[in-house]
């Protein structure tokens, strides 16, 4: 599958405000977004006439045969005169960057590169565009999540008293890669016992420990990341047990089924947060109910008691709430759901189920 990424520099190019007639993306998830190439070292260059984009000879091959809409170069010489050339050629006065990313060195030395040219901060010009997802990067997101899906499937199998925290995780990790993903979303939670209380914690070189164990993970399938959570229970779950996790449970469905175009992530999170604090752990939920996934693993828009913008058709969003009781256990589950054009759909197909193993 190959994103029509021409699409994507259209929109950049559109998006480019009066006072800028150029910009330079210098973060690498932004760059694959405008040109489906993932490469660490150069600049892509937007102007309202043609856009560019500036490597080494170790990408030159491979950019050249692998971008679209887009005009490959090497760099060579000076960078002030290799930009001046092109600035100059499509009647730049001002050029964007990429505040957001830049550090203060980086700065100054854009200032020198520059010179004679308007620098204008871009602020979050490409996120936001990034922020709705089309059909086909929402494809890519799917196609992330049926292999965290297939590695879920197999950890259950691989999973015993004698596996160690950090066992389970690699073993989560090596499967993905195996099926064909880049990498993992993000480090690898996988926490059992007491430390299953902790929403992030780090795995151990310990052996599993006996009652909740829970698996946060996804990977990153052609630049689009995957993020799911289970919670499992090593050994037999007590009527304690049963119940924080069905409480998560229904939190957790009901909050799903809500998601609809318009809807905030305030609302949303407010009706998971309700059902967990009209029972005896209210005040265990102390995150969040989700987050907007893509080529990050956290981006807009987010589903937290502070968002109250209304959701729109494009948004790929995560519904994981949890409960943790400090120094004993904790639960969460969390799918990741769609607004597509032909309506809402959970992008998630694991069972929720209790699982005991």
């Amino acid at each position: 599958m190959v994103i029509k990424m021409n699409t994507h520099l259209q929109k950049a190019v559109n998006a480019l405000p009066e006072n800028m007639d150029a910009l330079l993306v210098t973060n690498t998830r932004n760059q694959r977004w405008l040109t489906d190439f993932n490469f660490e070292d150069g600049f892509i260059l937007v102007t309202r006439k043609e856009s560019y984009l500036l490597t080494d000879s170790r990408y030159i091959e491979a950019a050249e045969n692998e971008t679209k809409g887009i005009t490959v170069l090497q760099m060579t010489g000076k960078r002030s005169e290799m930009f001046k050339k092109l600035l100059d050629a499509n009647g730049a006065k001002s050029v964007g960057f990429e505040d957001n990313w830049v550090s203060v060195s980086q700065y100054e030395n854009y200032k020198k590169i520059f010179e004679g040219y308007a620098l204008v901060p871009a602020g979050k010009l490409l996120e936001n565009l990034r922020e709705l997802k089309d059909e086909e990067e929402i494809e890519r997101i799917i196609l992330a999540q049926r292999i965290a899906e297939k590695a879920f499937d197999h950890i259950l199998g691989f999973i015993s008293p004698e596996r160690t925290e950090q066992e389970v995780a690699l073993e989560l990790e090596f499967f993905m890669r195996s099926l064909g993903a880049e990498s993992t979303s993000f480090p690898t939670i996988a926490v059992s016992g007491s430390a299953s209380a902790l929403p992030h914690g780090v795995p151990r070189p310990v052996k599993l420990e006996k009652g909740f164990f829970t698996m946060d993970y996804g990977c990153i399938y052609k630049g689009y990341c995957s993020d799911m959570t289970r919670t499992v229970v090593i050994g037999k779950a007590d009527e304690d047990m049963k119940l924080l996790y069905n409480t998560v449970l229904k939190a957790q469905t009901e909050a799903e089924a809500a998601i609809r175009e318009g809807i905030t992530g305030a609302e949303l999170d407010k009706i998971a947060r309700d059902i967990i604090d009209s029972t005896k752990y209210k005040g265990c939920f102390g995150h969040s109910l989700g987050h907007g996934v893509g080529m990050y693993i956290h981006e807009a828009p987010g589903v937290s008691g502070g968002n109250q913008n209304g959701l729109q058709k494009g948004h790929v969003i995560t519904i994981e709430p949890g409960i943790y009781v400090k120094g004993t256990y904790g639960c969460r589950i969390e799918d990741m759901a769609a607004l597509r054009e032909t309506g809402v759909e959970i992008l998630t197909r694991c069972p929720k189920e209790l699982i005991e193993l």
